[in-house]
């Protein structure tokens, strides 16, 4: 028995997916993830100065956040995600960002 209207074999063609499209949202999901970026960065700013537990506590959840932010996505939202080369670039100042933290943590332990 055919499985699709139209066939008669029971065996389907099938078709090489479609190029993706860049949706208008990409740009914005794009804009919103440099935003936490530069939420980040500020709050490392902030916990380099002020160098307490609780500047560090946010620094660690921010990171964590964007972190989570630039892995890529499943579909449907596939195309809101960073373009690989900035989100690799991300990825490593992340990786930096969390050997901060340790140097500040243990900065804060020796006071």
């Amino acid at each position: 028995m055919p499985l699709t209207i139209g066939s008669s074999s029971g065996k389907t063609t099938s078709k090489t997916p479609a190029p993706r499209r860049q949706s208008p949202n990409s740009e914005y999901v794009i804009g919103e993830i440099n935003a936490f970026i530069a939420i980040r960065d500020e709050l490392l700013v902030e916990a380099e100065e002020a160098q307490t537990e609780s500047k560090l506590h946010s620094l660690i959840v921010a990171n964590n956040f964007v972190e989570s932010c630039l892995t890529p996505a499943r579909s449907p939202y596939d195309v809101q995600f960073l373009p690989e080369s900035d989100a690799k670039r991300e990825r490593k100042r992340c990786e930096k960002i969390k050997r901060l933290v340790e140097n500040l943590r243990n900065q804060l332990e020796v006071q």
